[in-house]
């Protein structure tokens, strides 16, 4: 009886690192929102798609944004672009960077 209260012990434990480590992935970038389709040209764009474009010095990097709640609220940049912070947790898809958005908002303004 104490190898099976001592084995859900340890699956707890290791349960709850698992879910710790996973709530660590999320990141926050800021860059503009752009459409891939219309404001990026984007040849395999077929619809609008969201697109965080971060600068970091000469180097930019494009992240889809998800289409879910968060990035709904925020709402959909089509032939212009829009300043935001995301915080979300960042895949790679069909050779493509991905982010799902926990949060985005506008940058404050100092």
């Amino acid at each position: 009886m104490k190898t099976v209260a001592k084995f859900g012990i340890a699956l707890a434990l290791v349960i709850g690192l698992v879910a710790a480590a996973n709530a660590g992935d999320e990141t926050t970038m800021t860059g503009n929102v752009m459409c891939a389709k219309c404001s990026l040209k984007k040849a395999d764009a077929k619809e609008c798609q969201d697109v965080l474009v971060v600068k970091d010095g000469d180097k930019t990097s494009e992240y889809y944004v998800t289409k879910n709640d968060v990035s709904k609220a925020f709402g959909h940049v089509c032939r212009d672009e829009k300043p935001a912070v995301v915080t979300g947790k960042v895949t790679e898809k069909d050779g493509k960077m991905w982010i799902a958005a926990s949060k985005m908002e506008q940058p404050k303004k100092s």
